[in-house]
This record gives structure tokens, C-alpha cells and sequence, in this order.
């Protein structure tokens, strides 16, 4: 059987998006131009998007000439729906002056057979993200009613008016309808500046612009709870989520999630109580453990301490304090995520992958969430310039090596809903 060789795509000047009948789709990991691998390469998932890439011109391969060809017009990339990570980058050609690409993730895409296809892998099978068999009538109405019925609480406004309906926060949306995993934004401070922050850049930032605004409110511990007790009347295996693109670092706000967590497992709360954090106060994730949190999802970029500096750039703590954390949590028997910031031809080369299997075999980590870093490719290529990283391994054998090392440990892109027996080990332990 032939192996699929999809054509390149590009964008005309007015944006109309066409394939060049001449060339092949090439895809890029870290620097190295390649044709896609065969096992990559997947129909466009749907609700997936399609980027124009400005002041950035595409790049094909000549199968007559066998030469890499530039064309004039723009390059092209997929930002895949969730549960799908990204195993390549869109090949261009950047022009002087372009600007930095704001703070999506950016796929390498191809047309084939009618279809457009994206170099990406599904790495989980929940559907909490997909949204097209429900109206957006439905939703607005919904979360509506939610407004109106809990007028005083901040907490369910935020989520609500600006969270859900102005940036379609897709956790906001699911808490408007009843299902799966709340969010619970509390922070408006944080203690790291990590380059590609979401909802707030410093001053001089070469990124344009954050794509969210942050939290401008804290909110007390009985808005918490009410969202809490709220969400857990209406879904069916409930998820609390502290720790979102919204704000800030949540632990900056321990006494609040401390407290709140307390009141809420007092009342019979039920359910998983998830902190996704930089993981930077081993003292107050011990502390959460204690009051009732159910999972901790620390986010990584790489489990070096070089890479993960230039990166997070933390304000008050260290690389080895954050390793700290999960241990504190592994120790109390709290389920332990890594939020692992996966850059194709960097994470999956093999000294970050090194790396990566020495901490999850010395904590014995629960779950790997592969989840897309957000960033322009060439300005995050520029900020670890200089890192040793060895040769690419592929997204394909970077799950293999990592399973087979360590069988045990779960491969997804969400928070797992936790089984009853975790819960009561983690509130009793």
C-alpha cells in the first residue's frame, strides 16, 4: 500500500487557503525539515482550527527535484482540538521583521485524498472538550440562568460572563453545563514569569499580546464552596480544578485553597479536587493533602533544570522545591499529574526524555497529560538555544520508551476523575 504523501498547503493573499498540486507538505521538529512520518499524520480532527501564519512563507519539497522549495504565499498550521498533541511543526520560512505568533499551538497540516491532514497523535479518549452536538443557543441559555440565579457570587459571574461566553473557556462551558470538570480560579498573583503566560506578558514582551486578561477579584472561601456544592449537584463524576489560564499561581492563595477545600469536604463534598500548579511550596501542597485534595498536575516543560529555567523563570523558588512538591503529594497518597508542555524535536529528544523517566521512576509519577506548548516554534527554538538535547527520538517511540520503562503510568491530556478508594486514602491517610 503507498504511504499517504500529502500535498503542501498555503494561504493566497486574501486568506483563501489552497493546495500546491507541485510540492509535498514537510513538517518541522525543532530545526530539522523532514516529509511526515506515515504513523503521524491524521484527518484534521473536528473543531480543530486553521491558522494563516503571517510574514512567514511555506515550505514544500519537489519530488522532482527532490529539492525544498519556498512559495510566496503564507504557511499554514493547525491548532488541533483537545486530547491531541502535536508531533510536528508547519515548515516556513520567516521573513525579516514578521512578528513573534501569538500564544497558540501551531501544527504542521497537508492535504490528501480531499482531506486535510495534521501531524498530531489522539492521546485521550474523553470527550469533555468537543462541543459540536450542543447549540450555542443551549449553552448562552444555560449559563443564563446560572448568572441569574447566583447574582452575588463573583466566582460564578467570572466564570460565567467572561470566562464562558466572551474567551469559550471550554472548562467554563462545561460548568455552565452541568458536566465534567469545573474550573475554580483564585489567583491574582503569581510567583513565576513564564514566557509563554497566557493571561498576562511583561512590559517589552515581544509576544503581542496574552490571549486571556487575568483574575481582578479574589474570591472568598463561600464563593468557592457554592461553585463547588453547585457543580456538584448537576455532573455526574465531578471535577474541581483550581489553577487556570485566568490567573495567576494558585498556591499564592494556599489559605483560601486550604480552606475551601476543608469547608467543602466537611459538607459531604465529593468528588476530585485538582490543584493544576508550578508546584513551587512543597509546605502548602502538604497542607492541601491534608485538607482533602484529590490530585496535584504539576506543569513542566522539561524535566531539566536548565530548560525548565528559561522557561518558567521563577520569582522565588527552585527547580528542586518543585520536585519537592511531589513528592509531598505522592507521599500522601494524592494522584500526581505531570502537565508535561510538549515542543515537537525538543521534549521527544533523548536527554529530555532521559530526564523525564528518571523522575517518573524515582516518584513514581501517576499520569503524563501530553499537552501542546503554546508558543511561537522559532521563539521558543531561540530561548533554549544552546541547550544539549541528542538526537530526536519521535513522538511515536517517545510514548513507546516511556511505557515501557514505566508500565504503570497513565498517557492522556486530562484530569482523571479519581476512583472512590483514591479519595478516601487521600482525606484519611
Amino acid at each position: 500500500m503507498k504511504a499517504l504523501q500529502p500535498l503542501l498547503l498555503a494561504a493566497d493573499a486574501r486568506g483563501d487557503i489552497y493546495e500546491d498540486p507541485d510540492r509535498l507538505m514537510l513538517c518541522r521538529r525543532g530545526r530539522d525539515l523532514a516529509l511526515p512520518r506515515p504513523d503521524e499524520l491524521m484527518p484534521l480532527p473536528e473543531e480543530s482550527e486553521l491558522f494563516l501564519l503571517p510574514g512567514r512563507r511555506a515550505l514544500g519539497y519537489n519530488p522532482e527535484s527532490g529539492e525544498v522549495e519556498e512559495v510566496e504565499d503564507s504557511a499554514v498550521a493547525a491548532f488541533a482540538a483537545p486530547a491531541h498533541t502535536l508531533t510536528a511543526h508547519p515548515a516556513y520560512r520567516g521573513e525579516p521583521g514578521s512578528p513573534v505568533l501569538p500564544l497558540f499551538a501551531y501544527g504542521a497540516v497537508g492535504y490528501a485524498h480531499g482531506r486535510i491532514y495534521v501531524c498530531a497523535k489522539k492521546v485521550d479518549d474523553d470527550p469533555r472538550q468537543m462541543f459540536g452536538g450542543i447549540s450555542a443557543k443551549k449553552l448562552r441559555r444555560s449559563a443564563l440562568e446560572l448568572a441569574e440565579a447566583f447574582p452575588e457570587n463573583r466566582l460564578v459571574q467570572q466564570l460565567i460572563r467572561r470566562c464562558a461566553l466572551t474567551y469559550s473557556c471550554p472548562a467554563a462551558r462545561n460548568f455552565c453545563l452541568g458536566r465534567y470538570e469545573a474550573p475554580l480560579p483564585v489567583s491574582r498573583r503569581c510567583n513565576a514569569r513564564c514566557v509563554g503566560c497566557i493571561s498576562r506578558q511583561e512590559q517589552g514582551s515581544k509576544i503581542c499580546a496574552a490571549p486571556q486578561s487575568r483574575l481582578e477579584f479574589t474570591p472568598s472561601p463561600e464563593e468557592v464552596v457554592e461553585v463547588m456544592r453547585l457543580h456538584q449537584g448537576r455532573a455526574e463524576a465531578p471535577i474541581y480544578s483550581f489553577g487556570q489560564g485566568c490567573e495567576g499561581e494558585p498556591l499564592t492563595e494556599s489559605g483560601l485553597l486550604e480552606e475551601s477545600i476543608r469547608r467543602f469536604r466537611a459538607q459531604g463534598g465529593e468528588g476530585t479536587v485538582n490543584l493544576n500548579s508550578n508546584a513551587s511550596m512543597p509546605g502548602e501542597i502538604a497542607r492541601l493533602c491534608a485538607a482533602g485534595l484529590s490530585s496535584l498536575r504539576v506543569s513542566l516543560n522539561s524535566a531539566r533544570e536548565e530548560s525548565y529555567l528559561r522557561y518558567y523563570r521563577p520569582v522565588n523558588f527552585s527547580f528542586a522545591q518543585v520536585l519537592g512538591s511531589i513528592d509531598e503529594a505522592k507521599s500522601r497518597g494524592v494522584f500526581v499529574s505531570l502537565n508535561l508542555l510538549f515542543f515537537p524535536g525538543f521534549t521527544d529528544t533523548e536527554l529530555e526524555f532521559q530526564a523525564l523517566e528518571e523522575l517518573a521512576l524515582e516518584t513514581r509519577l501517576d499520569c503524563v497529560q501530553l499537552r501542546n506548548l503554546n508558543i511561537d516554534p522559532e521563539y521558543y527554538l531561540d530561548l533554549m538555544q544552546g541547550v544539549e538535547t541528542g538526537p530526536g527520538l519521535g513522538f511515536g517511540n517517545f510514548k513507546k520508551r516511556l511505557l515501557k520503562a514505566c508500565p504503570w503510568l497513565k498517557l492522556g491530556y486530562f484530569n482523571p476523575v479519581l476512583p472512590l478508594l483514591c479519595l478516601w486514602f487521600c482525606l484519611f491517610a
